[in-house]
């Protein structure tokens, strides 16, 4: 830690702050956790220092996270909060780190684009706001080209969700287009006790290393248009929730896919398969 810089607890505490339910907001205060989730994410993309790798950083609220990526010495670490009670706090992180930079406003809303037109590759990292962890993913995924890497916080069962083998009750979408474009690695658990409020759950650390060849946009709105239709009447066979698609027996026999199966029963490649054969 920087000589004469607060931990997060001494920040939370010096300004009383309090976590808000209606921002998602849990904050972990312990630098040893936080340590741990950069420790174990640069282990995974052996990475031994941050040198020249720029960051941007979702929800920082008190700043636990911040510290510890801070701390590795990255060239850029850019902050997206919404919460104007941890302005203050990060001005004064920023005091003693001047790569780090503050802005003020809605991750949903901000300019990915241009972020990355203006800095090159990103790296995210973030203790996701539970209410919008889902759809800020999404978008990541989306654009995955954008990224070097994703390390971020869920719900351990969004996380079950991501991480989830074909013909599980946990597979779905999400589990189709996080394993299409990204290799996923769960760094560790997390109890509910690590955090302040302790939320009912426990939450998961995972990283996404971006494939090589990610699928490109055009193909990826085929598979989340594949993945809406066969996900959302999972109890049916495809042959049946796929009816709509013009075509799509004759594509799944092309294919040598049993239009009897389910879709939690297709794996995401040969969603992959079947939705080349739409473009």
């Amino acid at each position: 830690m920087a000589d004469g810089l607060l931990s997060t607890k001494e920040f939370v505490e010096k300004y009383g702050l309090m976590a808000k339910k209606a921002l998602g907001q849990n904050f972990l205060l312990d630098g040893n956790i936080t340590d741990k989730i950069m420790r174990l994410s640069m282990q995974a993309q052996g990475l031994e220092d941050l040198t020249g790798e720029r960051f941007v950083e979702v929800g920082p609220g008190p700043g636990g996270l911040t510290q510890a990526v801070l701390r590795q010495a990255p060239e850029k670490l850019t902050v997206i909060e919404m919460d104007e009670r941890c302005l203050e706090i990060l001005a004064e992180i920023k005091a003693y780190y001047p790569q780090l930079e503050i802005c003020a406003g809605d991750a949903l809303k901000f300019d990915w684009q241009a972020k990355v037109a203006a800095e090159g590759k990103l790296n995210i990292i973030s203790n996701l706001p539970y209410n919008i962890s889902v759809v800020l993913l999404t978008g990541w995924l989306e654009t995955i080209e954008n990224y070097k890497s994703l390390t971020l916080m869920f719900q351990k069962e969004v996380a079950d969700r991501i991480l989830a083998d074909t013909g599980s009750k946990e597979y779905g979408r999400l589990s189709v287009m996080a394993q299409l474009q990204c290799d996923v690695i769960r760094l560790f658990d997390l109890p509910p006790t690590c955090f302040v409020p302790a939320p009912k759950i426990w939450s998961s650390v995972l990283l996404f290393k971006p494939k090589k060849e990610p699928v490109p946009a055009a193909l990826l709105a085929k598979i989340e248009m594949l993945t809406g239709l066969a996900f959302g009447q999972r109890r049916k066979m495809i042959r049946q929730s796929l009816k709509s698609i013009s075509g799509i027996l004759a594509h799944l026999e092309a294919l040598g896919i049993e239009p009897t199966l389910r879709a939690e029963d297709l794996l995401p490649e040969q969603y992959l398969d079947i939705a080349k054969r739409l473009i």
